[in-house]
């Protein structure tokens, strides 16, 4: 009988941690008795929000850019992304003395655009209702000679996010459950993938935004499945279909898809900003809405939640949370 070896392992994870160690932030792990009341359960909040660029993506980003040769470096390096990636991707380029041109679409937050372009990155927008960014890097990659980093479908990219949860883990011991946003499925595959790997009893769950179900769609179906356009809050989970690699580990690691809305996830920014003292952007609160709107079900005693990010510019925090519903 043959196997399929999985296309990512802990060990995988681990040679990203030791690889992007000294240069991406081992971030805090935040706790609040508040939230223990309000949540019924133990709970440690890994604040990806204090990680380079704001968000976890520079985990990611770092990690596969280190892996370039010294020619690829040289030639440069392209992404798309909605805005967090695209940072990411700026400052790794940054980083490794290379150069970043980033697909970005034209709504993307202006903080996040502005930022990518302040680490040096060349912006090039497109209509993400309209136009497959995919494809649009991949031409300009090809025309350039640059080497494409996708923001999650890449085993490099998805071993780095991964190390998120390695850091959590080695500082709280065994959790019986785990949360974490969902877009394309890069994060939560690579935390599934370490924590699974650590303490397979331990429940690895996924939220995303009510409008962009793709990947709870997906797993429902058994296949791959396309959904409109996410018009959600939730700019970085504003995804069509689960990347490939990604649901190829999601399908297989997940125990579950629970689903917030716009409303909710603004209430959890505004509790992280009033309770926890921490901003989230709407993408980084969706852990967090999920468990004080009680998703996760059966409660477990001790939960790990990923506030993935905090890149919100103020105009756009008091737009969506100075009045409360």
């Amino acid at each position: 009988m043959t196997t399929t070896a999985p296309p990512l392992t802990l060990d995988d994870v681990r040679a990203a941690a030791a690889r992007i160690e000294g240069v991406a932030h081992r971030t805090p792990v935040l706790r609040s008795r508040t939230l223990d009341a309000l949540a019924g359960a133990e709970v440690h909040l890994k604040c990806e929000n204090q990680q380079r660029v704001g968000a976890f993506k520079f985990r990611g980003a770092y990690h596969a850019a280190s892996r370039l040769t010294p020619a690829q470096l040289a030639r440069g390096i392209a992404a798309y992304s909605s805005g967090n990636h695209a940072q990411a991707v700026a400052l790794a380029a940054r980083e490794l003395g290379s150069t970043a041109v980033i697909v970005m679409p034209e709504d993307a937050p202006p903080a996040k655009r502005a930022a990518a372009a302040g680490y040096g990155a060349e912006i090039v927008t497109y209509d993400r209702y309209r136009e497959d960014r995919a494809a649009i890097a991949e031409a300009l990659a090809a025309e350039r000679g640059l080497a494409l980093i996708p923001p999650y479908d890449h085993p490099h990219v998805v071993a780095g996010q991964g190390t998120a949860a390695l850091e959590l883990v080695e500082e709280t011991g065994p959790l019986d459950a785990f949360i974490a946003p969902v877009g394309g499925g890069g994060l939560i595959a690579g935390c599934a993938t370490a924590v699974k790997g650590l303490h397979p009893a331990t429940r690895v769950v996924g939220v995303e935004p009510e409008a962009g179900d793709d990947t709870r769609r997906s797993l429902e179906a058994g296949r791959r499945v396309t959904v409109p356009v996410p018009r959600t809050i939730a700019d970085g989970q504003a995804v069509a279909t689960p990347g490939e690699l990604t649901f190829a580990v999601n399908r297989r690691l997940l125990d579950g898809i629970v689903l917030v809305s716009d409303d909710e996830i603004r209430d959890a920014m505004r509790f992280a900003f009033e309770r926890l003292k921490t901003v989230l952007e709407p993408s980084g609160a969706t852990g967090l809405a999920a468990l004080l709107n009680g998703r996760i079900d059966p409660l477990p005693r001790r939960i790990g939640v990923v506030l993935s990010g905090g890149n919100v510019d103020a105009a756009r925090f008091a737009e969506l949370c100075g009045t409360p519903r």
